[in-house]
């Protein structure tokens, strides 16, 4: 049974970013730190930081006085950001670089009093930090996931309309979204670049490409991480099965009976080192050699914040 190794899979440059603000704070300072969600979407690196000393909470009201906390790569909300300061806690903020453009995005919208609709899943940690960018008391800003939800959408202005999507969905959906509600409100604005993230376009494109090519496909990542779900769909939709599995106990020997060929990739958060121990279970389940797919080279590289590239704290 050969193995087909998708490219590019795993870490992008803001879950690298992400992780590496946890890990520096936790050099740089004395634990614990908290952070504010998980920091990002896999069960295996949340744990890792956990037993270095970081404390993960869903909420501002869970961190004491006087701590260092850090948002998430999803991204928060003014509101929270608001409570933060007020309460004088030491903030790093790992949101990524291009969330933060989708936040921005609404803020202008919002000061300009154009609606927005934003296409995403509800209760997404980054649609919650999205939709809270948003502050028009005179406009309006709405979710939509499906185009049957634009259908259903009553807005205030339709010639005063701008849409904005989470930067994790299914690129092909996303583009069914964007038609409808190009159809139902023909003057609606968008965004001069695509919100959808290079790394989650990327890894669909590479999934799109090896689906084919494999039997069964392999998809590394926790079942809470939108974009490895949308890898695990997409590769369903193309027609191959597909599994997604956040560590090697949770691969089933029977899923490759009988297979030659079984593919394996990754969502953008998670590790390599997770892949690879994935690569020795199925090597253990009859695999036997590995080929890598090329695919786009990737070189993006996010900074974390000033203060976190000190090697010492005076």
């Amino acid at each position: 049974m050969k193995i087909v190794l998708a490219n590019p899979r795993g870490f992008c440059a803001g879950v690298d970013r992400a992780i590496s603000i946890v890990e520096r704070a936790l050099e740089l300072y004395e634990a614990p730190i908290y952070v504010r969600h998980e920091v990002v979407h896999n069960r295996f690196v949340v744990e890792g930081l956990k037993q270095r000393g970081a404390i993960f909470v869903e909420e501002l009201h869970e961190v004491p006085d006087d701590n260092i906390v850090i948002f998430s790569a999803h991204g928060v909300s003014q509101a929270v950001r608001k409570e933060a300061k007020e309460r004088a806690l030491t903030v790093f903020d790992a949101t990524c670089p291009l969330v933060t453009k989708v936040h921005m995005e609404v803020a202008r919208a919002s000061k300009k009093n154009i609606e927005v609709v934003l296409i995403g899943h509800a209760g997404h940690p980054e649609v919650e930090g999205t939709m809270g960018q948003y502050a028009s008391d005179s406009a309006g800003m709405y979710l939509v996931e499906t185009p049957d939800d634009v259908i259903k959408l009553n807005v205030k202005d339709p010639s005063n309309l701008h849409y904005v999507s989470q930067t994790t969905l299914s690129v092909d959906e996303t583009a069914d979204v964007i038609d409808e509600l190009r159809r139902v409100f023909p003057e609606i604005q968008g965004p001069r670049k695509d919100d959808i993230c290079y790394a989650t376009q990327n890894r669909q494109d590479a999934v799109r490409d090896m689906a084919s090519q494999v039997d069964v496909m392999i998809v590394v990542g926790s079942k809470n991480s939108s974009n490895s779900n949308r890898l695990r769909e997409l590769s369903e939709k193309l027609g191959t099965t597909s599994y997604l599995i956040d560590c090697p106990e949770d691969l089933k020997e029977e899923w490759l009976t009988e297979q030659t060929k079984v593919g394996v990739t990754a969502g953008a958060s998670a590790p390599e080192e997770l892949v690879n121990q994935i690569i020795e279970q199925v090597k253990a389940f009859g695999g036997t050699a590995v080929e890598e797919l090329t695919g786009r080279e990737e070189n993006m590289f996010f900074e974390v914040p000033k203060e976190l590239q000190i090697k010492t704290v005076s």
